[in-house]
């Protein structure tokens, strides 16, 4: 009877600390968004921070190129970067300077406009990796939002070069935005196109739902968090990188411009038949850029 006793008094005891132990957790994951969206938080207006002061001195530099002969704006910018980032780069040539400058900037815009929309999943992955250890959370959340923008760094790198490429031909103005109707059209048709196929999909799919993903492809340690981060990266890459070439049509450092594709992007992730809205979007995209090609001819 004394054993009944202790064992009914133990599973009592072992029921009445479960609700608090569920309140515990629940109380420790609500401090650890906490810290996490205000860090996010932080991030994103430290982007936009620095967008907005390199709109600034590029409106200038253009002010000034329009006044000076034979001063090209990728100029003014690279001497932007000298005075402002580093005197360390004054030794470095122009035209490595200015990429420089271009692929930073592509990095520091892909965080402004990609941050909303990844924030879930990386609050996801935090509360993922609470329930799972006991340790904090933050330093393989950070190695995670790290691995996330070194995939979408690789991108921007791959814009400065087309970016580069395309003011050696001549088909981005001061602004930075196309020249040519017919190409900005063309840009406007295939971002539009690139909506209904199969790649958009399969990575929408994933973008909005990544809860079956992330377990499934949970890795120990920081290193495995980072590799983590630049996987999904990749799906968020592959779901939205011809929405990101619309900034050639519209300017490059248009930040209204900028701030309207974040918003399309975030509204096909978060929206609950977000799906629906991208192809919507895309058959848009097609309707405006047949126009804008038409007036070309």
């Amino acid at each position: 009877m004394r054993i009944s006793r202790c064992c009914i008094s133990g599973r009592t005891a072992s029921f009445n600390n479960a609700p608090l132990a569920s309140t515990a957790l629940e109380t420790v994951l609500k401090r650890d968004r906490i810290v996490i969206a205000a860090s996010l938080a932080a991030l994103f207006m430290l982007a936009w921070v620095f967008l907005l002061y390199l709109a600034g001195q590029m409106a200038a530099m253009q002010g000034m190129a329009g006044r000076m002969m034979g001063m090209r704006v990728d100029d003014g910018i690279a001497r932007f970067l000298t005075l402002t980032l580093s005197p360390m780069t004054a030794s470095v040539a122009d035209p490595v300077a200015t990429f420089i400058l271009v692929a930073f900037m592509w990095l520091v815009m892909m965080i402004g406009m990609m941050l909303p929309s990844a924030a879930p999943t990386i609050l996801l992955f935090a509360a993922l990796e609470r329930k799972a250890s006991a340790a904090a959370p933050f330093p393989r959340s950070a190695f995670f939002t790290a691995g996330y923008f070194l995939t979408w760094g690789a991108f921007s790198i791959a814009a400065a070069g087309l970016q580069t490429a395309l003011h050696a031909t001549g088909f981005l103005s001061m602004q930075m935005a196309a020249t040519s109707a017919l190409l900005g059209g063309l840009i406007f048709i295939m971002a539009g196109l690139f909506e209904f196929t199969p790649l958009k999909g399969r990575c929408l799919v994933h973008c909005r739902s990544p809860l079956d993903w992330l377990p499934q492809h949970r890795r120990p340690g920081r290193f495995g968090a980072l590799t983590m981060g630049a996987e999904h990266g990749l799906y968020c890459v592959g779901c939205c990188w011809m929405l990101m070439l619309l900034l050639f049509v519209g300017g490059v450092m248009n930040l209204v411009w900028v701030a309207l594709i974040a918003t399309v992007v975030l509204l096909e992730k978060l929206l609950p038949r977000g799906e629906v809205f991208s192809r919507l979007g895309g058959a848009l995209l097609v309707i405006c850029g047949s126009y804008i090609a038409t007036t070309a001819f």
